[in-house]
């Protein structure tokens, strides 16, 4: 295998590598090349696993697709329920479909002519009514009376019950055939109003606004949406940020073994499986509980206080989020706390700088970074997730702690109804990715992101 010194330092040495075309060596040894190829593979989880799916979201929030549409085609099929929407656009024209006509067509001859129906008669019905549409029974009845021979009444009955022509559940694989089937009824309609009738009988997807509208029509989404204000605020301010930077600042000051020791054990609720988590939250608030087994001697009647009345409800949601989402600020500001100079601290020291002091001019300020950081990456954490909600109250009571994600969650996943509204949900969830994109923005002006990343002074 010929080989070639890489560099004139390799050569003096005695260092030899494989020989590489010029282009391969372009390839690899260019910066700009080389940092495209380490970075291609992340490029390609983030457009499979976070662009695909917004787009995708952003596209079906714009559809009415559910599991009564389907995700794929559709039919045109004249239900009751198509019936019932039509009474308001078309209320004669609905009528008129849901009613039965009784139509003179050769399908109908030749299905009489394999019964006992004497072939005179079958002959002179063709000859003088084919085509003909009445609409009841009764009127055509009448005519098949006045036919020579004069049929009995079983035999009138045959005959007109062959001539049943209805299109009431009737499936259409396109509109010309539903067209075609109101036509051969004898049903009069413009061709507006038999593009007002497909447009409700369509049992497809179609693309549509219908979704926002309904949504900021909507009061129970404005209680869901101040309901998942009111839990991010909470959980973000409380815990998330104020409670994780007193846990940091205040094993901060502890000898190395005895903060690694409470960190440790903070970390806990958030290894814990979400299941088992939830589970022994419900075993301090359930009637037969921790909580209620405490306050009995008080007094205090056995109640769920998980679920009895919505405070007590928001108090054990906050209280199941919060612990977890404080363990991960508490490692983020304990590990920026840690990147601080001592020599700072032994400074202030001197100084006669208190430990209040040293929080307020020391610690704060250095603490804008991972501040930004949690507060933005906790809000969209909170906007997105709903497990522990969802295994806590799943909502309730009556609503009362149902937030957006789980609400779209219900919506487009899983309902009670079981009807599984896709288009709605994904519209929601786009909400959520619209609300937190801006959020991101706003929190980037306010924490002054341009600063952050700007070079040191000393550098320039």
């Amino acid at each position: 295998m010929t080989v070639t010194p890489t560099s004139p330092a390799d050569a003096g040495a005695g260092v030899v590598q494989p020989a590489l075309g010029s282009r391969t060596r372009r390839l690899l040894y260019g910066s700009r090349t080389l940092a495209w190829l380490l970075l291609l593979p992340g490029l390609v989880m983030v457009v499979l696993f976070f662009l695909a799916p917004v787009v995708l979201t952003a596209a079906f929030s714009f559809t009415n697709m559910s599991t009564a549409t389907g995700v794929s085609g559709g039919v045109y099929q004249v239900a009751p329920s198509s019936i019932s929407r039509l009474k308001t656009a078309l209320p004669d024209l609905a009528d008129e479909l849901s009613q039965p006509r009784y139509v003179i067509d050769q399908a109908g001859l030749d299905a009489l002519g394999q019964t006992s129906v004497p072939k005179p008669l079958l002959d002179e019905l063709a000859a003088k009514h084919m085509g003909e549409v009445f609409d009841n029974r009764r009127d055509a009845e009448r005519m098949i009376k006045t036919l020579g021979g004069r049929p009995s009444t079983a035999v009138v009955k045959q005959i007109s019950e062959a001539f049943n022509r209805s299109i009431v559940n009737a499936r259409f694989s396109s509109k010309t055939a539903l067209f075609e089937a109101i036509d051969g009824l004898g049903i009069k309609a413009t061709p507006e109003q038999k593009e007002t009738i497909a447009d409700n009988t369509w049992t497809g997807w179609v693309w549509t606004t219908g979704n926002f509208e309904r949504m900021f029509a909507s009061k129970d989404a404005l209680r869901t949406m101040l309901n998942t204000v009111f839990y991010v605020a909470m959980v973000l301010i409380i815990f998330n940020t104020a409670y994780a930077m007193f846990l940091a600042i205040a094993t901060h000051y502890m000898p190395d073994r005895t903060s690694g020791f409470f960190r440790s054990l903070w970390l806990l609720p958030r290894i814990t499986p979400p299941v088992i988590y939830v589970l022994m939250w419900k075993w301090v608030a359930w009637d037969n509980g921790f909580l209620s087994m405490l306050l009995a001697p008080f007094g205090v009647a056995p109640r769920n206080w998980l679920l009895d009345t919505g405070t007590n409800a928001w108090v054990f949601v906050i209280l199941i989020n919060g612990v977890v989402g404080a363990s991960m600020g508490m490692l983020v500001f304990a590990s920026a706390l840690k990147a601080i100079p001592q020599s700072q601290f032994w400074a202030s020291e001197v100084d006669g700088a208190s430990r209040w002091q040293q929080i307020v001019h020391i610690l704060l300020p250095q603490l804008r970074w991972p501040i930004l950081f949690i507060t933005c990456y906790q809000t969209l954490s909170l906007l997105a997730s709903y497990d522990y909600i969802l295994l806590a109250t799943n909502g309730g009571p009556g609503g009362s702690t149902e937030v957006w994600s789980l609400a779209a969650y219900h919506t487009a996943l899983f309902n009670y109804a079981g009807n599984l509204d896709y288009g709605y949900g994904a519209a929601m969830a786009l909400v959520l990715v619209i609300i937190g994109i801006t959020l991101a923005l706003l929190y980037l002006r306010v924490f002054n992101y341009r600063a952050l990343v700007s070079r040191p002074i000393i550098e320039h």
